[in-house]
């Protein structure tokens, strides 16, 4: 039952716009994806998912695009150190983030970004920006021209470089563009790509009565009498089907909750599930049980099966699944996408109806082959033929083991956990100057050893002070770079924080009411009180403590000389400040607790002065909380010291808080699908662009369907996140987006604990560090400029 809790309900297209596992390790420049964050369970381990930047194609310098790169240097192969594949090296299919690299070898994307993440929108000729002292010219393969019309539609007006080749030595015109485009539109895309939900003008025409049988039939139920679209005999199957399918899914889960200790095996299925977070009848039958299910996920069958255990998907559980997982037409389906033209041989057109901010970065689409992918017989623009058969993705998906692109490299092979690549002749920034590249699978433990000892040339260990100071052990002047490894440390493009649930601890039944709110900021406070001490121990140089909940690596977190900015949780019931720049650690502690018992008199907690203890808890609220923390069983978590010490602390008190720290990390993520948990740690993966609408938004609180765990509903917070989304201005959206992140904090459903550093360890025996791209950052890994880096 693994669990990657995204920011968002689905990941941005991928591969042209993904930034790897890698510490950004991604072919070409990252460029933010918009609206795709993934949640870990924590913060030395990396989400498996996509974690949504952008990948596209730029250059270093200015002196890149005049001097072409050298001949490739004989048969050196340069090895990376990486996790394990799941062989879907597909643009439009991979899904874990070590497959998007994979593909990423071999692709471009239409735009590209800068070292801090902005687009490039004149690719073709460059652009030169400056950072850190030093300006770099970043170019691509595409311009694009923004016009904001007087009606609200904005226009976006690509034009292609005329001598951008794929590596089999095919040119790539504005067909392959359109191509992409249909692929990541079409009504049956499985993928991780969102891009079908920009609002292109005609996007919901063409994808509109037209879907999978089995949604239909979920749709118009057993009793159906309507058989235009099929016939009664597979309706009949097919219920059949599912009802034997979805008794052995709720089987599945009853078993787990009996194995894992929720329940006994003389249970009932209905006292199980309610474990799993449904009521249902005591006499219930794992059947009845699977469509009580189903209703609360509106026959969703897609989204319901991914919540669950690995392995008991409904799909996956019915033989015949194949039988109606086929296209069918329920009415009207627009031939084409309105706002989708193809205006030369390499130019193309996007309107949307209204502006979005986070549309420039989905639009970064990979620009895949339409003659590889696709079938060219059936490519015929002007009669709204694009390359293969609506609703038919198969043709596209027959390609997903062996991806081929116009990116630097081509894919030759993947064996015995091997991937292989060679140079692309044809590279438009000319062929990359080491002739095979490697991605060697392996274990995390072993990617530090692995470069030292000679086995990788590059990899990316999981830090930790012991990882650190291993690094340092290896190289003669006891430093992270020297004769052996040299490191690059970058902060990762996510925080660590301590959830709370506005749903779960609240006074009465108004989570919002001034009393719930002081309530969740008694322990919000404690945490925040002990984070800098913990954290410091746990990742030393390599982690900084946050005050707001959002990644310190976005343009729009709050900068400590900006105005307002204070510390999280740093003031009492009263609002008084708590802390002064004098105190030591112990007096901070005393403080907190003072400040926590002021939010408790508040809440409505019974207290006696005499004894200094809490004795009883207001209606709604209890005198024990619990705290869920991934640590494997054995407290090795970042968060785990921050816990344990307001546990403490809050005893003292008479308040109880459990710490619960399973072995299988999957009890968090159903806790928060089941919308059982009161607290709880983790990490969030975040996105260049800022949007806090999957997260945040009221509209996505619903108890184990969507990403909003925090059960935080504002209209307030609703009507700011609109306006952020829907602004041009980031002045005005860093502001509004600042008064977003005051509301978060005034409900105290989050307390932001860290951003850690991610590290690329290097061979300084193997690869020449000259030629590696210098100033890495969060949005600029290794794998840019690969053309030019050379192996000693």
């Amino acid at each position: 039952m693994k669990k990657e809790i995204k920011k968002s309900l689905a990941t941005l297209l991928g591969l042209a716009m993904v930034v790897g596992t890698l510490a950004g390790c991604s072919n070409a420049q990252p460029t933010p994806a918009a609206d795709s964050n993934t949640e870990t369970e924590a913060e030395n381990t990396e989400a498996t998912e996509p974690a949504a930047e952008t990948e596209t194609a730029a250059e270093t310098e200015p002196a890149a695009e005049t001097e072409p790169a050298a001949e490739p240097a004989g048969d050196k192969t340069l090895v990376v150190g990486y996790d394990q594949f799941s062989s879907k090296f597909s643009p439009f299919f991979a899904t874990t983030a070590y497959d998007q690299d994979a593909a990423a070898m071999t692709q471009v994307g239409l735009l590209s970004s800068d070292r801090e993440g902005n687009i490039i929108l004149k690719g073709i000729e460059g652009e030169t920006i400056p950072y850190n002292g030093t300006d770099y010219t970043y170019t691509g393969i595409a311009d694009c021209e923004v016009t904001q019309n007087d009606d609200g539609t904005v226009v976006y007006d690509f034009t292609l470089r005329d001598d951008i080749k794929f590596s089999d030595g095919e040119p790539m015109t504005a067909d392959d563009v359109i191509f992409n485009m249909y692929v990541l539109s079409d009504p049956m895309y499985d993928g991780s790509s969102t891009f079908y939900t920009l609002p292109i003008k005609g996007m919901e025409a063409y994808r509109s009565n037209m879907g999978s049988l089995v949604t239909y039939m979920l749709q118009a139920g057993r009793d159906n009498t309507d058989f235009t679209y099929w016939d009664e005999a597979t309706q009949t199957a097919f219920w059949a089907s599912l009802d034997e399918a979805g008794a052995a899914f709720v089987q599945e889960i009853v078993d787990y909750l009996v194995a894992a200790g929720y329940n006994t095996a003389e249970d009932t299925p209905a006292t199980a599930i309610a474990n799993w977070g449904f009521d249902a009848p005591e006499d219930a039958t794992t059947t009845d049980i699977f469509y009580i299910m189903l209703e609360a996920y509106d026959y969703d069958l897609a989204t319901m099966s991914s919540t669950e255990t690995a392995g008991s998907l409904v799909e996956e559980l019915m033989s015949d699944y194949d039988n109606y997982n086929k296209t069918v037409t329920v009415g009207d389906s627009a031939a084409n996408i309105e706002g989708i033209e193809k205006t030369g041989d390499y130019s193309v057109r996007v309107t949307m109806d209204k502006f979005d901010a986070v549309a420039i970065y989905q639009l970064g689409i990979t620009v895949a082959p339409l003659h590889y992918y696709g079938d060219p017989s059936l490519y015929d623009y002007d009669n709204n033929r694009f390359g293969f058969v609506k609703g038919d993705m198969s043709i596209i998906k027959s390609k997903t083991l062996e991806p081929m692109g116009a990116g630097a490299y081509k894919f030759i092979s993947y064996e015995n956990g091997v991937i292989t690549y060679e140079a692309n002749a044809n590279y438009y920034k000319g062929e990359p100057k080491i002739k095979y590249i490697n991605f060697k699978e392996t274990q995390s433990a072993d990617k530090l050893t692995g470069v030292a000892q000679g086995t990788f040339d590059i990899s990316d260990p999981s830090m930790s002070l012991e990882v650190l100071g291993n690094i340092k052990s290896y190289n003669s002047n006891g430093e992270i770079n020297g004769d052996v490894l040299t490191t690059s440390l970058v902060d990762n493009l996510g925080y660590g924080y301590i959830g709370l649930s506005a749903n779960n601890m609240k006074v009465g039944d108004q989570k919002d009411s001034e009393e719930s709110k002081a309530l969740r900021k008694a322990f919000a406070t404690l945490f925040a009180c002990y984070r800098d001490t913990v954290i410091n121990s746990y990742y030393g140089e390599m982690a900084t403590v946050i005050q707001y909940p959002i990644s310190n690596t976005s343009w729009a977190a709050p900068k400590p000389a900006d105005a307002g900015y204070r510390l999280a949780y740093s003031v009492d019931a009263d609002g008084n400040d708590i802390y002064t720049s004098d105190m030591t650690d112990e007096q901070k502690s005393d403080a907190a607790l003072a400040a926590a018992v002021s939010f408790l008199k508040k809440a409505g907690f019974t207290y006696d002065e005499a004894s200094g203890q809490f004795t009883a808890a207001p209606e709604g609220a209890r005198m024990t909380y619990e705290v869920i923390i991934p640590g494997g069983g054995t407290g090795d978590h970042p968060a785990y010291g921050i816990l344990t010490a307001a546990k403490e602390a809050l005893a003292s008190v008479g308040i109880t808080l459990e710490i619960n720290d399973p072995s299988d990390s999957n009890i968090l993520w159903d806790a928060l699908d089941a919308d059982t948990a009161d607290m709880w740690a983790a990490a969030w993966g975040a996105t260049v662009d800022p949007d806090m609408y999957q997260v945040y938004h009221s509209s996505n609180y619903m108890a184990g369907t969507t990403s909003n765990h925090y059960s935080i509903t504002s209209d307030e917070l609703d009507e700011l996140i609109v306006a952020a989304r829907e602004s041009a201005d980031q002045s005005y959206r860093k502001a509004t987006y600042k008064e977003c992140l005051e509301i978060i904090l005034d409900w105290a459903v989050e307390v932001p604990t860290y951003q850690r550093q991610n590290a690329i360890v290097f061979s300084t025996e193997r690869v020449n560090m000259d030629t590696v791209t210098p100033d890495i950052t969060t949005f600029w890994g290794w794998m840019n400029d690969i053309e030019l880096l050379e192996m000693n």
